[in-house]
């Protein structure tokens, strides 16, 4: 992948979308969204797409002059999915590899829900690469009696509807989506299995040391802010922030607020 050659290049919020092709040791195709910039931020989507961290990649990159990276997950979004990427830690250590393969340092890495969960097992990696996670409405401990909901059997339209505050807020299904499971909820189940959850997770988040920030939507009907506070407890650096009239997505909902906690994780 080029670096931009020109100053409107660099001054432009939009990104480039390139195909990263990792290998040998890793062997996957990524298709990534470059906003590029000085600082770098690796943000990672959920179960409802790349889409759903786009406006907030060009916030991101407009306000602070960052390099933001927000790649497809593969199998996501109509992308391949290569056979060795069976499950979350395999997906983390690709992108370890990409983080290898741009020579990047001081990354941050933001994650919201299925990619919150990704952010922690990319910061278990300890690569020196990262210095620094923000967990957003993040899945996968477990927390006994507060559940996540359960997606698997759910239409787009109706895990929209456990996902926002303000349900005006949320994109409109597109034509033709239909009433079943949406093939990225289907990609998502491919990474983390039915239960969405992973019994050693919380145990393993006790070994992290480096700051991460955990921000949570108060009106999170997926998984609510008890969840949340749990997930902050099991970190050692961490931060916990409830976002008030937020729901699963507050990088959509509350981009500001989102953008405010993510900035201030560099001055601890």
């Amino acid at each position: 992948m080029g670096s931009p050659t020109t100053a409107d290049t660099l001054r432009s919020p939009h990104p480039r979308t390139d195909t990263l092709t990792l290998g040998p040791d890793t062997p996957a195709e990524i298709t990534l969204q470059d906003f590029d910039r000085t600082r770098s931020f690796l943000l990672l989507h959920g179960g409802g797409g790349a889409q759903t961290m786009a406006g907030f990649a060009a916030l991101l990159a407009e306000r602070t002059r960052s390099r933001v990276l927000l790649p497809t997950h593969p199998g996501f979004g109509g992308t391949p999915k290569p056979d060795t990427l069976t499950g979350v830690p395999e997906l983390a250590q690709a992108y370890v590899a990409m983080l290898e393969q741009l020579d990047l340092t001081e990354v941050t890495v933001v994650g919201n829900s299925f990619g919150g969960w990704l952010a922690a097992e990319i910061a278990l990696r300890k690569s020196p690469r990262v210095s620094g996670a923000v967990i957003v409405d993040g899945i996968g401990i477990e927390v006994p009696g507060h559940p996540m909901a359960d997606v698997s059997g759910l239409s787009r339209a109706e895990i929209l509807a456990l996902s926002f505050h303000d349900p005006g807020k949320a994109p409109v299904p597109p034509a033709g989506t239909g009433t079943g499971p949406s093939p990225d909820v289907l990609a998502l189940i491919g990474y983390t299995g039915p239960a969405m959850s992973d019994p050693t997770l919380a145990e393993r988040l006790g070994t992290l040391d480096i700051p991460v920030h955990v921000l949570w939507g108060e009106s999170d009907r997926m998984v609510d802010a008890s969840y949340g506070e749990a997930y902050a407890a099991a970190i050692p650096r961490s931060t916990f922030t409830v976002l008030p009239r937020t729901g699963h997505l507050p990088q959509v909902e509350s981009p500001e607020e989102v953008l405010a906690a993510l900035l201030g994780l560099g001055a601890r």
